[in-house]
């Protein structure tokens, strides 16, 4: 995996104004999809939500005219293609329509959100250990605590207190903003990081911590002979974070918070990727803090284990 940070790149505004002159305007389209994807800018998107508006403009814009929404419609309506991608572009065409001033009514594309594959714990922490120091550090993070690359990206030193163990973390695309106490042996790790990288905002842009992750575990799986790895996805620490928060305490709420979801519908999917085994009914429950850990244990609860600096504990049923 490249250690090295990302070389500067022109961003996605900047590609679609060169693009714009290169074929002198031959159409009105290239200059309302940057109209558009400048608009959009001014409102706070970020540059990945902007590169995936402005790919899914111009396919339609190849198949389409995008001046006449009933074409787009119809060309969208004909795809062969999974529901949840209808529905990417008919958000980005209603952000063409917004801007440029046209009249549509959305159509609607239901969607069944697939079941992940978690990964096992051998296959983390193969990819782990066999990263860069750099590299290793950050998926460390990410299988730790479940924060998504870009919530990564945006961590500055201040954000980071090695003393305490403690990494605060700001909620991205609606997600809440919270606090994970890391492991030992992640706070020594993160702390080699931070002394060779002394940048306001150490970590890599999302992008750029994807692309690299990809390699790295192409290359693994190739070295390996183990072609399962190819299907572990970066988007995986994640779910594998959540799914062993969830099979360990057993608490949905508590699962939902460090997701930094909104919404417990969507939490409630790691429901549905745990088997607990038969033979261990338990009641479960968490603490934060001394009076919280005394009224458990008062009620017949055993401590279990404290995971990312919360307690657990447990009770036959």
């Amino acid at each position: 995996m490249n250690p090295g940070s990302p070389a500067p790149q022109a961003s996605v505004l900047i590609h679609s104004r060169l693009r714009a002159q290169s074929i002198g305007l031959r159409s009105s389209i290239e200059a309302k999809i940057l109209k558009t994807l400048i608009k959009l800018r001014t409102q706070g998107l970020s540059e990945g939500t902007l590169k995936n508006i402005s790919f899914n403009l111009k396919h339609l814009a190849k198949h389409s005219d995008l001046d006449d929404p009933e074409s787009v419609k119809m060309y969208i309506a004909r795809k062969q293609c999974a529901n949840s991608q209808k529905t990417n572009l008919v958000k980005a065409y209603n952000y063409y329509a917004i801007v440029n001033g046209l009249e549509w009514i959305k159509p609607k594309y239901r969607f069944e959100r697939k079941i992940p594959k978690i990964p096992s714990k051998e296959q983390i922490e193969k990819l782990i250990s066999s990263a860069s120091p750099r590299y290793a550090t950050i998926l460390r993070i990410l299988a730790e605590t479940g924060i998504m690359p870009h919530e990564l990206s945006k961590i500055s030193r201040k954000d980071v207190d090695l003393e305490k163990g403690l990494l605060y973390v700001r909620g991205y695309k609606g997600h809440s903003s919270r606090v994970f106490k890391l492991s030992s042996e992640t706070v020594k790790m993160l702390g080699i990081y931070l002394s060779k990288n002394d940048k306001e905002y150490p970590f890599p842009k999302s992008e750029w911590i994807c692309k690299c992750y990809r390699e790295h575990r192409n290359r693994l799986s190739e070295k390996l002979q183990d072609p399962s790895l190819r299907n572990i996805r970066l988007y995986d620490f994640r779910h594998y974070y959540a799914t062993m928060l969830y099979y360990k305490t057993r608490d949905i709420l508590l699962v939902k918070q460090q997701l930094g979801h909104k919404k417990i519908e969507t939490t409630m999917l790691y429901t549905q990727l745990v088997n607990f085994p038969e033979d261990k009914e338990f009641i479960s429950a968490t603490a934060r803090n001394v009076q919280e850990a005394q009224k458990l244990i008062e009620s017949g609860f055993e401590y279990v284990t404290t995971f990312d600096g919360i307690m657990l504990f447990r009770k036959r049923k």
